[in-house]
């Protein structure tokens, strides 16, 4: 190194001076934002290396932070998914808690209703046969149960007891094959059996084909197989196939749609009456009418209600004008003559003066107004009171002239229509 400098001792002298007098120059020359040279060439050296040094400083930390302090991360998450699955587990038994609790109170409520000694009882297990429609109860002959007992839910029946153990009894359920229990319907009082198929829909046999039967009625236990008090909802009827010599009928058992958790087993039986069935023809509500402005203001002629109002005034008119009582006619009586117009007033009361010219006098009259040359027919004044019809005025008829017919003293008697 001290041989290089001796022997290139000038130029790099030179070098230094050059050097020197490019930092004096950058120090006193400015650019056109009046920033000195040097600290442009500074600034320009040292941004690319302290970019550097910001992106692996950034990197560093960012590893140090993610993988290195972060090291109990799986643990923490560990617990909480622990914990999450915790409080589901915990919700869903309280929910089925809360179940629980609305069936047991839905059970007491039909105990305490029904005459039939009842005991409550809990499917435990099911049938491991997969045709058979078979359930385990948690009630057995210590219980008292016997085989032969109707287990029932407050929707209907569900099966009897083929079996009664120490501490569990067994439940063959209406939907099995080998089931049978005699039914009455609800309306007719048509007796019947009903059957299991091994499927949701039961069915009805024995029912003669005159009996008739609908869907939507309702089927309730006879009693008969001495197995299910009388009175007990079975089943609704789904569809009625006609045959010979016994109809097709089958029925959605009521007391398995909820599902089966808790039942009832009937311990001693008390015959129940088959409740009545819904009325045919419920209330209607029927919405109250136009006013009596309304009413009044709908008569012939006029633009007040409606076109059936109108039209029924009309023809309460001409009925009234024929003395024809709506409601209250004879068998054999004439009905009113519709065709005919409604007649208008003829009288006016006295002081209230004359018809104008023209003016028709008696039903039916359809003539026109008579023209310029024509002969006036005479006034009509009212009567006494006492007189039942009404004459011309003694004045001397016109030659050629038809006098004007009778009219009855209640015509006469009515308002003056425009």
């Amino acid at each position: 190194m001290e041989t290089f400098l001796n022997r290139y001792r000038n130029i790099t002298v030179l070098l230094l001076v050059i050097f020197g007098q490019l930092v004096l120059l950058a120090w006193q020359v400015k650019n056109d934002r009046n920033v000195r040279m040097i600290r442009v060439w500074t600034v320009s050296a040292v941004t690319p290396l302290a970019r550097v040094a910001d992106a692996m400083r950034g990197g560093s930390i960012g590893f140090l932070r993610d993988y290195v302090l972060l090291r109990d991360t799986h643990a923490e998450n560990r617990r909480l998914q622990t914990e999450v699955d915790r409080l589901k587990l915990e919700n869903i038994f309280l929910k089925n808690e809360l179940s629980t609790a609305d069936r047991a109170k839905a059970l007491a409520v039909f105990q305490a209703r029904t005459p039939s000694k009842t005991l409550a009882a809990s499917v435990i297990a099911t049938g491991a046969s997969a045709n058979s429609k078979v359930v385990f109860v948690d009630r057995g002959s210590g219980f008292g149960v016997q085989r032969g007992m109707a287990v029932v839910t407050p929707d209907g029946i569900v099966g009897k007891v083929i079996a009664a153990y120490p501490t569990a009894s067994e439940v063959l359920l209406i939907t099995d094959p080998d089931f049978a229990a005699g039914v009455i319907s609800q309306k007719g009082m048509v007796r019947g059996t009903l059957k299991g198929q091994g499927t949701p829909i039961c069915k009805v046999d024995y029912v003669p084909a005159e009996e008739k039967l609908t869907a939507g009625e309702w089927f309730y236990t006879s009693g008969d197989d001495r197995v299910f008090p009388r009175g007990f909802p079975v089943g609704v009827i789904k569809a009625v196939r006609s045959g010979q010599p016994f109809q097709e009928i089958y029925i959605e058992p009521s007391g398995m749609q909820r599902g089966l958790e808790d039942v009832l087993i009937v311990t001693e039986g008390v015959h129940q009456a088959i409740p009545d069935e819904p009325a045919a023809g419920q209330p209607v509500y029927i919405a109250p009418g136009p006013a009596a402005s309304d009413q009044q203001a709908a008569t012939p002629g006029s633009s007040a209600g409606t076109e059936a109002d109108r039209l029924r005034a009309q023809y309460k008119a001409i009925g009234d004008a024929q003395n024809h009582k709506f409601g209250e006619s004879g068998v054999g009586e004439k009905p009113p003559n519709f065709n005919a117009r409604p007649i208008p007033a003829v009288a006016q009361a006295p002081g209230s003066g004359n018809q104008g010219p023209g003016k028709p006098a008696s039903a039916g009259n359809t003539a026109s107004p008579p023209g310029p040359n024509a002969p006036q027919t005479p006034a009509v004044q009212a009567p006494a009171a006492g007189s039942r019809t009404l004459t011309p005025a003694a004045q001397p008829t016109v030659p050629g002239a038809k006098p004007p017919a009778p009219v009855s003293d209640d015509v006469a008697q009515r308002p003056h229509e425009e």
